[in-house]
Formats: structure tokens, sequence, C-alpha cells
């Protein structure tokens, strides 16, 4: 199925409905898809598993979701600049599986390449390796990790065209483009939205054969998580 051009977000993630798992770009307050959330937030879609490395923070990203208590259960990398995420998983409201980062990314990759799991050493030994299959190559311990896959991946790039090629802008190609690879509807946010053939082949990060819906957003914020100003 061919890139459809949507006039906005609402219009885009207009089927999203209730229970329904979605791989979200970003990582820290970078590369959010920040018109597809506040689209989602707006509806009240809830009973959302959300994938992402992590929940934003009480009052941006995925962390606008979860104060409306629209997430049920979260599986990410990192989650600790979020007040509101902390008090839901210990009030019993939100169910939360980790993953360490690199695994997180490689578990994505693996539903996006149709593999069926790979093997890896990193959290042997640890509660991450709890009920999966063990096996020993070369004498090294390895677990098995199995694929993610979601209903929609909810991206965000600097520039795509109506094709839905995509270029990222430096720190925003984090997870974005791996959970594109992976959902079976991507709907895609971009700043600016081009003709075809207006990008450089050689510098598109996605291909469009991965994007399905693609809108051109509005209002980016772009926060800086942590400001560092050296003393006058």
């Amino acid at each position: 199925m061919a890139c459809r051009i949507y006039s906005n977000a609402k219009e885009a993630t207009a089927d999203i409905g209730d229970g329904a798992t979605l791989l979200v770009g970003g990582f820290g307050l970078c590369g959010i898809p920040e018109n597809s959330i506040a689209a989602l937030v707006e509806r009240g879609v809830k009973n959302l598993t959300c994938v992402s490395n992590n929940c934003g923070v009480d009052d941006f990203g995925l962390g606008l979701l979860l104060k409306k208590k629209q997430i049920k259960k979260m599986i990410a990398s990192y989650v600790g600049e979020n007040k509101t995420f902390e008090a839901q998983l210990l009030a019993g409201e939100l169910e939360v599986e980790l993953n360490p980062q690199g695994t997180l990314a490689e578990r994505v990759r693996a539903g996006g390449a149709g593999l069926g799991g790979f093997f890896t050493p990193t959290g042997v030994g640890t509660l991450i390796a709890e009920g999966k299959e063990k096996r020993t190559f070369d004498g090294v311990e390895y677990i098995l990790e199995r694929p993610i896959k979601g209903d929609f991946a909810l991206v965000k790039a600097w520039k795509g065209d109506k094709m839905g090629n995509l270029v990222f802008r430096k720190t925003s190609r984090n997870f974005n483009p791996v959970m594109a690879t992976a959902g079976k509807v991507t709907i895609v946010e971009v700043e600016q939205l081009v003709e075809v053939g207006s990008l450089d082949p050689d510098q598109v990060h996605l291909p469009g054969v991965y994007v399905k819906r693609i809108f051109q957003g509005t209002g980016y914020e772009k926060r800086i998580e942590k400001r560092t100003m050296r003393q006058g």
C-alpha cells in the first residue's frame, strides 16, 4: 500500500483504538511524535501498550498519555524522569516491562526484520533472564529475546517526501527509524513535507516502503532535557 498524505495528526491517527500496541519513536525529549500523541490525548484512547525508550516527562511526550491514565502497559528502557510513572507503578495502576536499551532496540529491529528472536548475553544472571530460554555458545551463556511488533508506529522526522521517504535531523535519528519498520501501520509526522524528487537519495535515512501515512506537523517545542551553562 502506497503512502497516504493526511492533513493532520487527528486524521492520521483516527483509527487507533482502545487496547492498541504503539511503537513510539523518540529518545529523552528528542524526536518525539508530539502531534500524534496530542491527538490521542484529545480523543481519550485508553488501555494502550506503548513501546518506547522512555516515557517522556510529566508534562511532555508519552507522559501526557500517562497523566490521563491512557497507558495500560509500558515497555521501555529508562523511566527515571517521570514522577507520574513512579506513582502509577507503585500503586499497581501501570504494568511495566523494562529492557536493557540495546536489547529493546534489537527486539524492535527483529520485529521489523521478521526474525523469530535472538540470543544475547545482556541480562544473564539478572531479573531480566527469569523465565527465558538459555543457551551456551563458545562457553558464554546467552538468553533468548523475542521480537516486538506493534499495531501502529508513531514516528517523527525532520523532512519527508510524499512517498514517505524520510530524513531525520541529528539525534532525532534515535529509535524513530527502527520503530517505523516494526509497526503494521507506520504514521509519520514531519516538520517539512516536500515533493517527490526533492530529497537527495543518498541522504534518505528510511525509505518510504515502511511508511503508510504521513502529515506535516506543527508547533514543535523541541525542549532541552537538561540545560548546562558555563560559569561566566
